[in-house]
Protein backbone atom coordinates (compact mmCIF):
# COMPACT_ATOMS: atom_id res chain seq x y z
CA UNK A 1 0.00 0.00 0.00
CA UNK A 2 1.32 3.65 -0.74
CA UNK A 3 1.84 5.98 1.72
CA UNK A 4 0.27 9.18 1.10
CA UNK A 5 2.94 11.82 0.59
CA UNK A 6 2.19 14.86 3.32
CA UNK A 7 1.38 18.02 1.96
CA UNK A 8 1.85 21.07 3.79
CA UNK A 9 -1.42 23.13 3.26
CA UNK A 10 -0.41 26.67 1.85
CA UNK A 11 -0.90 29.83 4.55
CA UNK A 12 -1.19 32.39 1.68
CA UNK A 13 -2.50 32.19 -1.80
CA UNK A 14 -0.86 29.86 -4.68
CA UNK A 15 -1.77 29.09 -8.16
CA UNK A 16 -2.69 25.93 -9.23
CA UNK A 17 0.85 25.38 -11.67
CA UNK A 18 2.18 26.27 -8.41
CA UNK A 19 1.20 23.61 -6.83
CA UNK A 20 1.59 20.96 -9.67
CA UNK A 21 5.26 22.29 -10.01
CA UNK A 22 5.69 21.67 -5.96
CA UNK A 23 4.56 17.86 -7.01
CA UNK A 24 0.89 18.03 -5.87
CA UNK A 25 -1.59 16.19 -8.07
CA UNK A 26 -4.79 17.29 -9.17
CA UNK A 27 -6.17 14.50 -7.09
CA UNK A 28 -4.54 16.05 -3.73
CA UNK A 29 -6.51 18.90 -4.34
CA UNK A 30 -9.53 17.68 -5.28
CA UNK A 31 -8.94 15.55 -1.82
CA UNK A 32 -8.40 18.84 0.27
CA UNK A 33 -11.11 20.71 -1.24
CA UNK A 34 -13.33 17.86 -0.41
CA UNK A 35 -12.28 17.54 2.88
CA UNK A 36 -12.74 21.55 4.05
CA UNK A 37 -8.80 21.52 4.39
CA UNK A 38 -8.38 23.77 1.50
CA UNK A 39 -10.39 26.78 0.20
CA UNK A 40 -10.20 28.33 -3.58
CA UNK A 41 -10.26 32.27 -3.02
CA UNK A 42 -10.75 32.81 -7.17
CA UNK A 43 -10.40 30.25 -10.32
CA UNK A 44 -7.24 28.69 -9.96
CA UNK A 45 -5.61 29.80 -6.74
CA UNK A 46 -6.22 27.81 -3.44
CA UNK A 47 -5.61 28.79 0.21
CA UNK A 48 -5.52 26.43 3.28
CA UNK A 49 -8.47 26.52 5.14
CA UNK A 50 -6.53 27.90 8.36
CA UNK A 51 -5.67 30.69 6.59
CA UNK A 52 -8.85 31.80 5.24
CA UNK A 53 -10.24 34.78 7.58
CA UNK A 54 -13.24 34.82 9.26
CA UNK A 55 -13.63 39.03 8.45
CA UNK A 56 -14.91 40.60 5.62
CA UNK A 57 -11.55 42.83 5.53
CA UNK A 58 -9.11 39.92 5.93
CA UNK A 59 -11.45 37.80 3.05
CA UNK A 60 -11.20 41.26 1.11
CA UNK A 61 -7.31 40.73 1.44
CA UNK A 62 -7.26 37.22 0.84
CA UNK A 63 -8.75 38.03 -2.62
CA UNK A 64 -6.49 40.27 -3.24
CA UNK A 65 -3.20 38.75 -2.91
CA UNK A 66 -5.31 35.74 -4.91
CA UNK A 67 -5.23 38.31 -7.67
CA UNK A 68 -1.32 39.07 -7.07
CA UNK A 69 -0.66 35.54 -6.80
CA UNK A 70 -1.82 35.19 -10.78
CA UNK A 71 -0.42 38.93 -11.92
CA UNK A 72 2.90 39.68 -10.18
CA UNK A 73 2.83 43.05 -11.56
CA UNK A 74 -0.51 43.98 -9.83
CA UNK A 75 0.34 46.20 -6.55
CA UNK A 76 -2.53 46.93 -4.03
CA UNK A 77 -4.18 49.81 -4.87
CA UNK A 78 -7.32 52.25 -4.15
CA UNK A 79 -10.02 51.17 -1.69
CA UNK A 80 -7.94 47.45 -1.17
CA UNK A 81 -5.00 49.66 -0.01
CA UNK A 82 -7.14 52.20 2.00
CA UNK A 83 -8.54 49.05 3.53
CA UNK A 84 -4.69 47.07 4.40
CA UNK A 85 -3.71 50.96 5.48
CA UNK A 86 -6.51 51.71 7.57
CA UNK A 87 -7.91 54.70 6.76
CA UNK A 88 -11.55 55.69 7.20
CA UNK A 89 -13.94 55.31 4.52
CA UNK A 90 -15.47 59.10 3.97
CA UNK A 91 -19.00 57.87 3.70
CA UNK A 92 -21.09 54.87 5.56
CA UNK A 93 -19.74 52.08 3.43
CA UNK A 94 -16.33 49.86 3.87
CA UNK A 95 -13.49 49.04 1.62
CA UNK A 96 -14.21 45.80 1.71
CA UNK A 97 -17.19 46.11 0.32
CA UNK A 98 -15.75 47.70 -3.16
CA UNK A 99 -13.90 45.35 -5.40
CA UNK A 100 -10.73 44.37 -5.16
CA UNK A 101 -8.50 47.03 -6.48
CA UNK A 102 -4.89 46.84 -8.04
CA UNK A 103 -2.67 48.98 -10.15
CA UNK A 104 -0.62 47.99 -13.14
CA UNK A 105 2.15 50.14 -13.94
CA UNK A 106 2.42 50.62 -18.10
CA UNK A 107 3.76 48.21 -20.30
CA UNK A 108 2.79 44.92 -17.95
CA UNK A 109 -1.13 44.87 -18.52
CA UNK A 110 -2.70 41.69 -17.44
CA UNK A 111 -6.69 41.86 -18.33
CA UNK A 112 -7.65 39.70 -14.69
CA UNK A 113 -10.65 37.09 -16.11
CA UNK A 114 -12.01 37.15 -12.88
CA UNK A 115 -15.50 39.47 -11.61
CA UNK A 116 -14.94 41.54 -8.26
CA UNK A 117 -11.32 42.82 -9.70
CA UNK A 118 -10.80 46.75 -10.58
CA UNK A 119 -7.49 47.28 -12.51
CA UNK A 120 -5.90 50.57 -12.95
CA UNK A 121 -3.51 51.24 -15.67
CA UNK A 122 -1.77 54.25 -13.89
CA UNK A 123 1.93 55.36 -13.71
CA UNK A 124 3.83 53.73 -10.38
CA UNK A 125 7.03 55.27 -9.84
CA UNK A 126 8.98 52.75 -7.04
CA UNK A 127 8.70 55.78 -4.74
CA UNK A 128 5.52 54.67 -4.69
CA UNK A 129 5.45 51.31 -4.26
CA UNK A 130 6.20 49.33 -0.90
CA UNK A 131 5.10 46.17 0.54
CA UNK A 132 2.53 45.27 2.81
CA UNK A 133 2.80 42.81 6.22
CA UNK A 134 2.83 39.21 4.13
CA UNK A 135 5.50 40.88 1.41
CA UNK A 136 2.93 41.73 -1.17
CA UNK A 137 3.69 45.70 -3.46
CA UNK A 138 1.22 47.90 -1.78
CA UNK A 139 1.08 51.43 -2.77
CA UNK A 140 2.51 53.95 0.12
CA UNK A 141 0.30 55.37 2.20
CA UNK A 142 0.43 58.86 0.84
CA UNK A 143 -0.20 57.17 -2.57
CA UNK A 144 -3.03 55.61 -1.71
CA UNK A 145 -4.66 58.58 0.15
CA UNK A 146 -4.38 60.64 -3.06
CA UNK A 147 -5.72 57.70 -4.97
CA UNK A 148 -9.24 57.33 -3.13
CA UNK A 149 -9.41 61.28 -2.34
CA UNK A 150 -8.84 61.90 -6.08
CA UNK A 151 -12.47 63.62 -7.46
CA UNK A 152 -14.02 63.86 -3.56
CA UNK A 153 -15.67 66.79 -2.34
CA UNK A 154 -13.36 68.68 -0.07
CA UNK A 155 -15.17 67.20 3.21
CA UNK A 156 -14.83 63.70 1.97
CA UNK A 157 -11.46 64.26 0.46
CA UNK A 158 -9.80 65.56 3.63
CA UNK A 159 -11.22 62.33 5.61
CA UNK A 160 -8.85 60.50 3.76
CA UNK A 161 -6.24 63.27 3.77
CA UNK A 162 -6.35 63.93 7.78
CA UNK A 163 -6.32 60.59 8.62
CA UNK A 164 -3.27 59.69 6.57
CA UNK A 165 -1.46 62.58 7.11
CA UNK A 166 -1.81 61.28 10.88
CA UNK A 167 -0.34 57.95 10.05
CA UNK A 168 2.36 60.01 8.34
CA UNK A 169 3.07 62.04 11.25
CA UNK A 170 3.24 58.81 13.60
CA UNK A 171 5.87 57.00 11.16
CA UNK A 172 8.09 59.84 11.20
CA UNK A 173 8.79 60.28 15.08
CA UNK A 174 8.90 57.81 18.40
CA UNK A 175 5.96 57.98 20.21
CA UNK A 176 3.85 60.64 18.54
CA UNK A 177 2.48 63.45 20.36
CA UNK A 178 0.07 65.96 20.30
CA UNK A 179 2.74 68.69 19.77
CA UNK A 180 3.92 66.11 17.26
CA UNK A 181 0.48 66.62 15.24
CA UNK A 182 1.04 70.77 15.29
CA UNK A 183 4.87 70.88 14.75
CA UNK A 184 4.88 73.08 11.61
CA UNK A 185 8.33 71.41 10.26
CA UNK A 186 6.24 67.89 9.87
CA UNK A 187 3.49 69.14 8.85
CA UNK A 188 5.05 70.55 6.03
CA UNK A 189 7.09 67.70 5.50
CA UNK A 190 3.89 65.48 5.27
CA UNK A 191 2.23 67.50 2.86
CA UNK A 192 5.71 67.42 0.56
CA UNK A 193 4.92 63.68 1.24
CA UNK A 194 1.23 63.81 -0.30
CA UNK A 195 2.18 66.67 -3.12
CA UNK A 196 4.87 64.39 -4.26
CA UNK A 197 2.53 61.34 -4.55
CA UNK A 198 -0.21 63.39 -6.93
CA UNK A 199 2.18 65.24 -8.97
CA UNK A 200 2.44 62.11 -11.17
CA UNK A 201 -1.36 62.72 -11.58
CA UNK A 202 -3.43 65.53 -13.06
CA UNK A 203 -6.31 65.21 -10.46
CA UNK A 204 -8.33 68.92 -10.08
CA UNK A 205 -8.72 69.85 -6.82
CA UNK A 206 -6.48 67.62 -4.91
CA UNK A 207 -3.95 70.20 -4.46
CA UNK A 208 -6.35 72.49 -2.52
CA UNK A 209 -7.55 69.58 -0.36
CA UNK A 210 -3.98 69.19 0.47
CA UNK A 211 -2.75 72.48 1.47
CA UNK A 212 -6.01 72.12 4.03
CA UNK A 213 -5.34 68.37 5.36
CA UNK A 214 -4.14 68.68 9.06
CA UNK A 215 -2.51 66.03 11.09
CA UNK A 216 -3.93 67.13 14.60
CA UNK A 217 -7.89 66.30 13.46
CA UNK A 218 -8.53 63.27 15.30
CA UNK A 219 -11.61 62.18 13.57
CA UNK A 220 -13.71 61.51 10.44
CA UNK A 221 -16.07 63.99 11.73
CA UNK A 222 -14.03 66.61 12.59
CA UNK A 223 -12.76 66.46 8.93
CA UNK A 224 -16.18 66.44 7.27
CA UNK A 225 -16.67 69.64 9.91
CA UNK A 226 -13.38 71.28 8.51
CA UNK A 227 -14.41 70.97 4.74
CA UNK A 228 -18.06 72.15 4.89
CA UNK A 229 -16.70 74.99 7.46
CA UNK A 230 -14.26 76.05 4.72
CA UNK A 231 -16.88 75.14 2.16
CA UNK A 232 -19.17 77.78 3.35
CA UNK A 233 -16.41 80.46 3.92
CA UNK A 234 -16.12 80.03 7.89
CA UNK A 235 -13.08 81.18 9.68
CA UNK A 236 -10.93 78.25 10.02
CA UNK A 237 -10.78 77.48 13.51
CA UNK A 238 -7.51 75.83 15.45
CA UNK A 239 -8.26 71.42 15.99
CA UNK A 240 -7.48 70.09 19.05
CA UNK A 241 -5.45 73.06 20.60
CA UNK A 242 -4.32 73.18 24.14
CA UNK A 243 -6.29 75.44 26.46
CA UNK A 244 -4.54 76.27 29.41
CA UNK A 245 -7.17 75.79 32.67
CA UNK A 246 -6.64 75.73 36.63
CA UNK A 247 -7.56 72.32 36.51
CA UNK A 248 -5.22 71.39 33.30
CA UNK A 249 -4.93 71.79 29.72
CA UNK A 250 -7.77 70.98 27.83
CA UNK A 251 -8.21 70.04 24.09
CA UNK A 252 -11.19 70.41 22.27
CA UNK A 253 -12.24 69.35 18.97
CA UNK A 254 -11.64 72.94 17.54
CA UNK A 255 -11.32 76.80 18.70
CA UNK A 256 -12.29 80.21 17.09
CA UNK A 257 -9.58 82.29 19.14
CA UNK A 258 -10.97 85.59 18.32
CA UNK A 259 -14.45 84.72 19.41
CA UNK A 260 -13.67 82.57 22.23
CA UNK A 261 -15.74 80.01 20.82
CA UNK A 262 -15.57 76.21 21.34
CA UNK A 263 -16.80 73.23 18.81
CA UNK A 264 -17.33 70.20 20.22
CA UNK A 265 -18.01 67.49 17.67
CA UNK A 266 -20.11 64.35 19.20
CA UNK A 267 -20.39 60.99 18.20
CA UNK A 268 -21.34 57.91 20.05
CA UNK A 269 -17.58 56.51 20.76
CA UNK A 270 -16.75 59.70 22.41
CA UNK A 271 -19.33 58.31 25.74
CA UNK A 272 -18.27 54.65 25.42
CA UNK A 273 -17.34 54.80 28.91
CA UNK A 274 -19.68 55.26 31.62
CA UNK A 275 -18.21 58.54 33.35
CA UNK A 276 -17.55 59.67 29.67
CA UNK A 277 -20.67 62.08 29.54
CA UNK A 278 -20.13 62.91 33.36
CA UNK A 279 -16.34 64.21 32.35
CA UNK A 280 -17.42 66.22 29.47
CA UNK A 281 -19.79 68.26 31.08
CA UNK A 282 -17.48 68.85 33.97
CA UNK A 283 -14.76 69.89 30.85
CA UNK A 284 -17.30 72.05 29.69
CA UNK A 285 -18.01 73.94 32.47
CA UNK A 286 -14.38 74.15 33.18
CA UNK A 287 -14.46 76.35 29.73
CA UNK A 288 -17.19 78.54 30.78
CA UNK A 289 -15.77 79.72 33.32
CA UNK A 290 -13.25 81.05 31.67
CA UNK A 291 -15.29 82.70 29.73
CA UNK A 292 -15.55 80.32 26.45
CA UNK A 293 -18.94 79.96 24.64
CA UNK A 294 -19.50 75.97 23.07
CA UNK A 295 -21.08 75.04 20.25
CA UNK A 296 -21.72 71.29 19.51
CA UNK A 297 -22.45 69.40 16.93
CA UNK A 298 -23.20 65.55 16.07
CA UNK A 299 -20.95 63.51 13.91
CA UNK A 300 -24.21 62.03 12.49
CA UNK A 301 -25.29 65.50 11.99
CA UNK A 302 -22.33 66.76 9.92
CA UNK A 303 -22.70 63.57 7.81
CA UNK A 304 -26.15 63.92 7.09
CA UNK A 305 -27.07 67.38 7.29
CA UNK A 306 -23.67 69.47 6.95
CA UNK A 307 -26.00 72.84 6.17
CA UNK A 308 -27.70 72.37 9.66
CA UNK A 309 -24.24 72.35 11.45
CA UNK A 310 -22.58 75.22 9.51
CA UNK A 311 -25.71 77.37 10.00
CA UNK A 312 -25.73 76.91 14.18
CA UNK A 313 -21.60 77.28 13.59
CA UNK A 314 -22.28 80.76 11.88
CA UNK A 315 -25.03 81.73 14.17
CA UNK A 316 -22.53 81.81 17.29
CA UNK A 317 -19.75 82.95 15.20
CA UNK A 318 -21.94 86.18 14.73
CA UNK A 319 -23.42 86.57 17.88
Amino acid sequence: MRTAKPWILPDQPVPWATLLDGGISAAMVRTQLAAGRLVRVRKGVYLGAGAWPEDPEGQHLARAHAEQAVNPAAVLSHETAALAWHLPHPGFAAWWQSPVAVTVPAGAAHKSRHRGIVQHLLPLPAPHVTRDPHGYPITTLQRTAVDVAAGLPLPEALVILDAASRLLCQSLVVGARRRDFANPRLVKAIKAMLVDAASIRRISGIAAAIDRCDPGRESPAESLSAGWFALAGLPTPLFQPPVDTPFGTLYPDCLWPEARLIGECDGAVKYADAHAYVDEKEREQVLRDLDFRIVRWLAKEVMLDPQRVVERVARKLRS
